[in-house]
């Protein structure tokens, strides 16, 4: 907007200063041709009556001197001739239309426009002659070279006159634009800043700019604070809400196990059902409470080592081993590979550290595809190209499904009976946010899915090659 506004104002004070220089320049270059005019004019009715007084003595010697004085005198070459065309004084100045007009008694009554690019010379002729009676014609052909140098300089003046005035308007416009937008900027600021997550940044009050943006900025300000109020109320509606619910499910799980004995056999189905409830709505409840410590910034600051990620992460393996499944573990920064044996070999790289969150993140991921892939399947975690990937040869997911699962309680259609709260991908992406990274669900090859987590300072992965069409998670 800045550079449009410029532009604008420029172009506009371009051609106000064009308006009036273009019509100053033309009419003093007139100026200038009527100014030679009248003089030529002048001189050469002198020598038309110096021409009639000779050609009626019948003595043009005197006339004949005078000519070549003034040729020499001026650099204006002078010819006279009689009515039947015959030379009588001067040369080099003849034009026959000029010389026709004067013997039909019509003295040169304009010039060419003189320019700084011409014309070179000016013709002017006068009748020779009294009342009706012609005789005869003086041609004149003056130079225009005082003429045009004269238009030049004026020219210039006017030239130079207004590219001064363009860049003095030019730098008043570059003034003026960043009064008007600095407001904009201020704004666009604030607001990058609050999409990044700083729900507390605020634009500057007092600043300058128009009374109008000004007051946007208030009220803008205004406004986020009232978002910021009402999410503030939101998390902590649900963080409460979650943590008073709490004791109430433990109390309710408690009675639940201590009406066991008192039950009939034929009852344990639904015993064991309203059990598996009771724990997938405690489930969920820390899973809320989690998400709004997270969106509340309460994330662990401290980073994370490559060897005591893997060390965190082989924990799993009694749970995949289980489960028939085999985690496979390959963290660059850790100096070595692991399974679900155990960590073979390497020594950590203490230079290369991850965010906090990435271990929990990868605790999600690798929740996930302990429930959704089958047995025999194969998780693969690796820290490379600036990414930690979390890949597995399940099912995978559907392209318009990869979209929606991070969002909050979303659950794949073909699973709806499988434990969980839909809560775990949108907690990593949240965690992954809070710590500047980015998390991506990507399809692997041949089949299954790819949670990568982009850390802040690590180039983009190459996108991995399109899957095969695979069914729903």
């Amino acid at each position: 907007m800045h550079l449009r506004i410029l532009t604008v104002y420029t172009v506009l004070i371009a051609c106000l200063v064009t308006a009036l220089a273009v019509p100053f320049s033309l009419a003093y270059s007139s100026h200038r041709t009527g100014k030679l005019l009248l003089e030529r004019r002048a001189d050469a009715t002198r020598f038309a009556e110096l021409a009639d007084q000779a050609i009626r003595e019948g003595d043009t010697a005197g006339l004949a001197q005078e000519v070549s004085r003034y040729h020499a005198l001026y650099g204006t070459a002078v010819e006279i001739r009689d009515r039947d065309g015959t030379r009588i004084a001067g040369g080099g100045a003849w034009d026959r239309g000029e010389a026709e007009r004067a013997l039909s008694g019509r003295t040169t009554g304009s010039l060419p426009l003189v320019t700084p690019f011409g014309p070179d010379s000016a013709v002017v002729a006068e009748p020779v002659g009294r009342d009706a009676q012609v005789f005869g014609v003086v041609v004149m052909r003056a130079s225009t070279t005082a003429a045009r140098r004269d238009v030049a300089l004026v020219w210039a003046a006017v030239a130079a006159g207004s590219v001064v005035a363009v860049l003095c308007a030019l730098i008043a416009a570059r003034r003026l634009a960043r009064w008007i937008l600095r407001p904009v900027t201020e704004l666009d600021v604030t607001t990058r800043a609050i999409a990044e997550g700083r729900m507390d940044a605020r634009v500057a009050a007092g600043g300058r700019g128009p009374a109008e943006l000004r007051l946007l900025e208030r009220r803008f300000n205004a406004m986020a604070d009232a978002v910021s109020a009402a999410l503030e109320r939101q998390r902590a509606f649900v963080a409460d809400a979650s943590h008073e619910l709490r004791t109430p499910l433990t109390v309710l799980s408690l009675r639940l196990e201590n009406l066991e004995p008192h039950l009939e056999r034929s009852g344990d189905g639904e015993f064991a059902e309203a059990l598996a409830e009771v724990d997938r709505l405690a489930q969920l409840l820390e899973d809320l409470l989690e998400l709004a410590r997270v969106e509340a910034g309460a994330a662990a600051p401290e980073p994370l080592a490559p060897a005591a990620l893997a060390t965190r992460l082989v924990t799993w393996r009694e749970v995949y081993a289980a489960r028939e499944l085999t985690l496979s573990l390959n963290l660059d920064g850790a100096g070595g590979t692991a399974d679900a044996d155990g960590i073979d070999g390497g020594t950590a790289d203490e230079r290369t550290s991850l965010p906090a969150a990435a271990g929990r993140i990868a605790d999600i991921a690798l929740d996930n595809a302990a429930k959704f892939v089958p047995p025999g399947g194969t998780v693969t975690v690796s820290l490379d190209s600036g990414a930690l990937r979390i890949a597995d040869d399940g099912p995978g997911l559907e392209p318009e499904q990869l979209a929606a699962a991070p969002g909050r309680f979303w659950r794949s259609p073909g699973h709806g009976n499988i434990p969980g709260s839909g809560l775990g991908l949108a907690i990593a992406a949240e965690l992954a946010r809070a710590a500047g990274c980015t998390l991506v669900l990507r399809p692997a090859a041949p089949h299954g899915l790819v949670v990568e987590l982009r850390l802040p300072d690590g180039p983009d992965p190459d996108p991995a090659p399109r899957a095969q069409p695979y069914t729903s998670r």
